[in-house]
């Protein structure tokens, strides 16, 4: 893989017909490092952010030794790179075929469900030749919890809700070795009141089920930085999560685990574009929503932009204007509002670096309508925006954090 110190290089050396995605190791590195040491439990990675083998390679050296797998080629895959990984099957729908492959060829003993007949697969897919149940399985039951403090909602698909829980919990209980209870609270949550919220709902069903737990798993939803959208610091998060876990009614050997996927990958990766026509406000460029931009078109996220020219960053001084992007393909849906704030005088053949990525961005690409191709490059400079560098102006009054 090429190395280039910046955005500003490739550009000059490659003056690329199709997109540049820059991999920024570092950067990744930091993030995991930052949970595995502040994070007061375990991280496991949800792989689904971005599946990438360069970067699982990155967060296990950084520390992270738990992932978050959601299907049996995912299991695969991060088996195939991390042998000695510990894999979490947290899907709470698998397929009994993907269950018994999973516990009896790749070693994974970790399974969410949310139901009486998931469980009944579980148990049944990891019996021995003889019909033994095993004896070393870890569940986990997948609470349903509010998502109204987060960017994107995931209430609705996964989950038991409070008031059915109880049996499944106390059935769930009955036949794992180690017993746990997860949620997730959505992606992008913007406040640590989402899991303080989520944690009361868990009280609840641990008392209406009268059952011991080993693991809390408070999942994702930990969040990244974009425009209009300055999260409170990561250490908030997770003191939130720790005096809440605290006065559960729980094991005293319990274990606490979250499943960060954006937080650890949104860094990762940028991308350059370039603009190959300009129509009013409008910039048609030659990746979109069924590219690396999907989120910025199916569910209007705004990215960091910046114009890019082999001589450097547009200058700042530049007055800037709003513009929204259309994509390569032939498809109105590929289209981006944003907006997206760029110098007023770009036009075709100017190139635009977007930043933030690496979470469900590069992993999206396609190849519908013969577009999709990209070069990956290395880049060692720092990310458009990040939440572990130390450079955010933040103030603290009386416990209230804002941002300058």
């Amino acid at each position: 893989m090429h190395h280039f110190p910046d955005a500003k290089a490739v550009v000059g050396a490659l003056s690329p017909d199709e997109p540049v995605i820059l991999d920024r190791p570092h950067a990744a590195s930091r993030a995991a490092r930052f949970f595995v040491e502040k994070f007061p439990g375990k991280s496991l990675y949800a792989v689904k952010a971005n599946p990438s083998p360069d970067l699982l390679r990155v967060l296990w050296e950084a520390g992270v030794t738990h992932y978050d797998v959601a299907s049996i080629a995912e299991v695969r895959l991060v088996r195939s790179i991390l042998p000695e990984a510990t894999l979490c099957f947290m899907h709470p729908v698998k397929t009994p075929r993907a269950i018994a492959e999973a516990y009896h060829e790749h070693g994974v003993k970790v399974f969410s469900l949310d139901c009486q007949e998931e469980l009944e697969k579980v148990v049944t897919a990891t019996r021995d030749d003889d019909g033994n149940d095993a004896a070393d399985l870890a569940l986990l039951v997948r609470l349903r919890v509010s998502s109204e403090h987060a960017e994107l909602s995931l209430a609705s698909k996964f989950g038991v809700d409070l008031a059915d829980a109880t049996g499944l919990l106390q059935s769930t209980r009955q036949v794992a070795d180690t017993f746990g209870i997860c949620f997730h609270v959505g992606s992008q949550a913007m406040t640590p009141f989402a899991y303080v919220q989520a944690m009361e709902r868990v009280r609840a069903a641990i008392v209406a089920a009268s059952v011991t737990v080993d693991v809390i798993d408070v999942g994702g939803g930990f969040p990244s930085v974009y425009p209009g959208m300055e999260p409170p610091p990561l250490e908030d998060y997770f003191g939130a999560i720790h005096n809440a876990n605290e006065s559960l009614p729980i094991s005293y050997s319990s274990e606490l685990w979250c499943e960060p996927g954006r937080a650890l990958s949104a860094e990762y990766n940028s991308l350059i574009v370039r603009v190959e026509r300009r129509r009013g406000t409008e910039l048609f460029i030659n990746d979109g929503a069924y590219g690396a931009l999907f989120d910025a078109a199916h569910v209007g996220w705004r990215f960091p932009v910046r114009k890019v020219t082999a001589e450097g960053m547009a200058d700042s001084a530049s007055p800037l204007a709003e513009f929204a992007f259309y994509g390569p393909t032939c498809d109105d849906a590929d289209y981006m509002a944003g907006p997206f704030l760029l110098p007023e005088d770009i036009g075709a053949g100017d190139f635009i670096e977007i930043g933030m990525i690496g979470a469900y961005g590069a992993t999206m690409k396609t190849g519908f309508n013969g577009f999709g191709g990209a070069t990956v490059v290395t880049a060692e400079d720092e990310p458009m925006a990040s939440l572990y560098r130390g450079d955010r102006d933040i103030v603290r009054r009386d416990n209230v954090v804002s941002l300058r």
